[in-house]
């Protein structure tokens, strides 16, 4: 799978928790998860479980502290297939 399909899959696990679905339309690599698209940060546990789900990988704690924006998202899914 290559980062532009990741990069699909990852905007619509994140639609459910989205306030901002315009900034979600016009997401890229560099769209902040919190301050751009305003997820909550409780909920975001939910989205790192979704993405474990989705793609049927495993994600340590300390490699969640490390995502910010949509393009980390894609580079920790991408590196853990």
């Amino acid at each position: 799978m290559d980062h532009p399909q990741i990069e699909e899959k990852v905007k619509k696990i994140l639609e459910p928790y989205v306030k901002d679905a315009t900034a979600l339309a016009n997401a890229g690599a560099a769209t902040s998860i919190l301050d751009d698209l305003e997820v909550n940060s409780a909920r975001l546990v939910d989205v790192v479980l979704a993405f474990e789900d989705e793609f049927d990988i495993e994600i340590a704690d300390e490699d969640v502290d490390q995502v910010a924006n949509i393009g980390d998202c894609v580079r920790l899914i991408a590196a853990k297939l």
